[in-house]
C-alpha cells in the first residue's frame, strides 16, 4: 500500500509500562511514514496532562503530532492556554471534538457543540492549525435525524474545519453515501475514513454499541461463533478490515486513519495486506 496517506490514533498512557509499549508501537507504526498520530483526550478533560506529554514526546521524536481537543467541561481561558502551549511547541494539527460527557456531569463548559470550539480556535489562533473534525457515516448516537446530523457536521466545516475523520464503521456503503450526501451539501473537505482493527469481539461489541458503530450481522455472528479461539478471530478481523480499506481506497478515501488501541501487530498486518489496483474517484 505505497503512497497512501496514513495517521493512526493513540491514547495516553497510564503507566511506565503503558508508555514504553506506545514508544515501541509508534515505532513500528512509523515504518508506514504517516501524516501524523494523534493523541485522544479523556471525557471532561481527564487526561489533559498525559496527552500534552505524549504529544509533545512525538514531537520531539520529529513525527507530526495532532492532539485532540475537547468542549466538554473546557473554559474558554483553558482551552487558550492549551492553543498557547502546543503553538508554542510547534504542533500544527488538532483533533476538535465535543467530547464524551463524564458520567454525572451537568456543567459542559463554555462550549456546547464542537463547531463552537472550531470557530473559536479559528479566532484565537487564525490559519495556525489545520483543524480535524469527526464525522460520522453512520449518524452520531445522539442525532435527531440524518439531515439534522448532517447540518451539524456543515455548521463544523463553515466554522472553520480543513478535514474528517469518521467514525468507524464496517459497511463502506455507508461511507460513500455519507460523502456523496455532503459533496450535494456543498461540503468539498477531505473526509478521511477511520479504521477499527477487531481484537476482541467483546470489545468491539461494547465500542460498538456505545458509538453507534454498526456491526452487519453476518460478521457480528462469525465472530461470535470463534469466541476464544483468538487466533482465527484476528486472521478473520485482518481479511474484513483489509477488504475494507482497499475498497475505501479503491473508490476514492483520500487517505486512512487508524484507531489503534495502542497496538501495532494487527494493524500492521492490515496494512500490508491492502492491495489497492485502480483508484476511482466518488
Amino acid at each position: 500500500m505505497k503512497n497512501i496517506p496514513l495517521s493512526f490514533e493513540f491514547f495516553p498512557p497510564k503507566t511506565a509500562d503503558g508508555i514504553a509499549n506506545l514508544r515501541e508501537t509508534r515505532a513500528q507504526l512509523a515504518k508506514f511514514k504517516p501524516e501524523f498520530f494523534s493523541v485522544t483526550f479523556g471525557a471532561g478533560g481527564s487526561t489533559t496532562d498525559r496527552t500534552k506529554e505524549t504529544v509533545l514526546e512525538i514531537q520531539t521524536e520529529g513525527y507530526s503530532a495532532a492532539p485532540h481537543i475537547s468542549c466538554i467541561s473546557s473554559s474558554k481561558d483553558e482551552i487558550r492556554e492549551l492553543l498557547t502551549a502546543y503553538k508554542a511547541k510547534g504542533i500544527r494539527r488538532l483533533v476538535a471534538l465535543r467530547g464524551d460527557v463524564p458520567s454525572g456531569e451537568v456543567s459542559v463548559g463554555d462550549f456546547k457543540y464542537a463547531a463552537e470550539l472550531v470557530k473559536f480556535i479559528r479566532q484565537e489562533t487564525g490559519d495556525w492549525f489545520h483543524l480535524e473534525v469527526a464525522a460520522y457515516p453512520e449518524f452520531h448516537p445522539e442525532a435527531i435525524s440524518a439531515a439534522k446530523d448532517l447540518a451539524n457536521f456543515k455548521r463544523k466545516i463553515a466554522a472553520g474545519a480543513n478535514s474528517a475523520i469518521t467514525q468507524y464503521f464496517f459497511n463502506a456503503d455507508a461511507y460513500f453515501r455519507f460523502v456523496d450526501s455532503c459533496q450535494k451539501d456543498g461540503i468539498t473537505v477531505p473526509i478521511v475514513p477511520g479504521i477499527m482493527p477487531i481484537y476482541n469481539y467483546t470489545q468491539l461489541a461494547r465500542f460498538s454499541d456505545i458509538c453507534g458503530a454498526e456491526i452487519p450481522r453476518w460478521l457480528r455472528l462469525r465472530l461470535e461463533a470463534y469466541a476464544d479461539d483468538m487466533p482465527s478471530l484476528r486472521a478473520l478481523g485482518v481479511d474484513v478490515v483489509s477488504e475494507l480499506c482497499a475498497r475505501l481506497l479503491t473508490w476514492g478515501a483520500p487517505s486512512l486513519h487508524f484507531y489503534t488501541l495502542n497496538q501495532a501487530g494487527v494493524i500492521s498486518n492490515i496494512i500490508n495486506n491492502v492491495r489497492v489496483e485502480n483508484v476511482h474517484k466518488n
